[in-house]
């Protein structure tokens, strides 16, 4: 047993020598300039986050929505309703109608005394009198509606309107609920979602605006950072990044995302010049005419001009000509 796993060591650690392959294509091993990347967690938020306010103290009788409904701009929420409202309007009611009685006395009195002066009974200062009771009459009864159209809009506040287009975050509160003035009654999250990153104040100076991250999702895509904040906070860097399609249903949700932090070198092959054999990764190179095997330790995966790149920790060095494939 002990021979036979000294046979496997020696085989595997010296190169494995293959005939020279006609149409072999080369790769010359060259350092190259890489990005190095700084794996954080993102958050998903919404570019506008509006509450959606009670305009008017009372109880909550209706309650339209809930967490992660989407809603338009002006749509109905909620229903609050205070009932003092209706007693007052039904006391303003009962005013209209008495002012309406005098009004057609007022008037009907008016009628008389104009008949009265044409036969010489009564003055003009009496009908003068007269017409002004009409009038005052009149600008009470205007008065009063005025005063009844201020109950009425005081009530249809009391229907809660989105703020704007968006998914419903939070309802703090339940139907029976009593609410003051200005209390939220639900939060809107709206106007589009990016990505906000903290990033250790260290690695502040190493990216900027317009610079590319990689984002690791079930689909992987990338965003662009759109904004940096200039204020630190608790030791790290703030900052926005724009995603296209970026899914909200969670909103407040964590995304592994990298960032570009700096830049090194490193020795990367193709990645289909590498070939795994029982676990060991192997890549072929040009020795003197032959290919020799040789075995490698890798490291991140890159993308170079379009093309699968992976990184060679050990087992080659730069001037070696990499053979990636035959014909």
């Amino acid at each position: 047993m002990r021979a036979t796993l000294a046979a496997f060591t020696s085989a595997v650690a010296l190169p494995l020598m293959t005939p020279s392959l006609a149409g072999a294509q080369g790769f010359m091993l060259e350092p190259r300039e890489v990005t190095e990347w700084k794996a954080v967690y993102a958050r998903i938020e919404a570019r506008d986050r509006i509450p959606a306010r009670a305009r008017l103290g009372g109880t909550l009788v209706e309650l339209k929505v809930t967490e992660g409904d989407l809603v338009e701009s002006g749509e109905p929420l909620a229903r609050i309703v205070d009932q003092k409202l209706d007693f007052q309007m039904s006391a303003i009611d009962a005013q209209l109608q008495a002012l309406d009685s005098q009004l057609k006395n007022a008037q009907a009195e008016l009628e008389r005394g104009e008949e009265l002066l044409q036969r010489g009974v009564t003055t003009a200062q009496r009908l003068d009198a007269l017409r002004t009771q009409v009038e005052v009459f009149t600008n009470q009864i205007e008065a009063t509606k005025a005063d009844r159209r201020v109950l009425e809009q005081q009530v249809t506040e009391g229907t809660v309107l989105s703020p704007l287009t968006g998914r419903v975050l939070d309802v703090p509160i339940a139907a029976g609920a009593v609410l003051a003035f200005g209390e939220t009654v639900a939060t809107v999250g709206g106007g589009g979602f990016f990505l906000r990153v903290a990033v250790p104040e260290r690695h502040a100076g190493s990216f900027r605006e317009g610079d590319k991250i990689q984002i690791e999702t079930r689909n992987a895509t990338e965003g662009t950072i759109a904004r940096i904040y200039p204020q630190i906070e608790n030791g790290r860097v703030i900052a926005d990044v724009e995603v296209d399609g970026l899914d909200d249903a969670f909103v407040d949700a964590r995304v592994l995302v990298r960032l570009p932090v700096g830049k090194r070198t490193a020795l990367l092959v193709p990645a289909d010049a590498v070939e795994t054999v029982s676990g060991i990764d192997f890549v072929s190179v040009n020795a003197g005419g032959d290919t020799v095997k040789r075995t490698v330790v890798l490291g991140t995966e890159q993308t170079v001009d379009g093309e699968a790149m992976v990184e060679v920790l050990t087992g080659l060095k730069g001037g070696e000509e990499v053979v990636t494939g035959n014909e």
